[in-house]
């Protein structure tokens, strides 16, 4: 789907504020309401817009430790990635996971409410995966940046 600098400009601002309403929207961009409306209808239905969440704060909901493990698997036959990866999609732990060039199979961003929590995880879940031959965790000291916001 070709986007316009319209089409653009109402994903920029849904970016930085989903909450807009249709009326605050149409006046950002410039239209009038039902043409804001129908364009954001339409990339909603191709797909573009994939859905509308609320980003939480960790530290103040109680899930303050953040940590990317990257993962190796024992081979790479499609049934082991297969069931890896229905493993990763089950865990409320693991946030994002990309399957990954270089060293490692998978890069793994994983949230728990304390370091013993993690631990914990790891041990009692992660690591039971018979699939998996390697892991090395980084824990996040100090997030510098983070949005969800694309390049437009």
């Amino acid at each position: 789907m070709k986007l316009d600098p319209l089409d653009l400009a109402i994903l920029d601002q849904l970016q930085k504020d989903a909450r807009l309403s249709n009326q605050e929207l149409a006046e950002k961009v410039g239209l009038s309401p039902s043409p804001c409306w129908r364009r954001v209808k339409r990339l909603e239905e191709v797909g573009v817009i994939k859905e509308y969440v609320a980003l939480l704060a960790p530290k103040e909901i109680g899930v303050p430790v953040l940590a990317y493990a990257q993962v190796s698997l024992n081979d790479h036959r499609p049934e082991s990635s297969e069931r890896f990866d229905a493993f990763v999609r089950s865990s409320a732990q693991i946030l994002e996971c990309c399957s990954v060039s270089g060293e490692y199979d998978y890069l793994l961003k994983i949230a728990c409410g304390s370091m013993e929590a993690y631990e914990t995880y790891i041990n009692r879940e992660l690591l039971r995966q018979t699939d998996i031959r390697s892991m090395n965790t980084s824990f996040v000291l100090n997030q510098k940046k983070s949005t969800t916001a694309l390049p437009l």
